[in-house]
């Protein structure tokens, strides 16, 4: 396996993981409130969002020239 195969895979681990975690904090919320868990879901949202983008930057890379 070639380093940014095993790169890409931890990234979408890591995607997976926010887009949980931003899931279950928002679930959360709602059933009891509080600006923090808001706060928290819409963070790790963002983060999730932020790796994605990342992500697709990574198309190119380990292709042969």
């Amino acid at each position: 396996m070639r380093l940014i195969t095993a790169h890409r895979i931890l990234i979408l681990a890591a995607i997976a993981f926010f887009a949980f975690y931003a899931l279950l904090l928002l679930r959360k919320y709602l059933d009891a409130g509080g600006a923090a868990l808001g706060a928290q879901s819409a963070v790790s949202a963002l983060v999730a969002v932020g790796l994605v983008a990342y992500y697709r930057t990574l198309k190119g890379w380990g292709r042969r020239l």
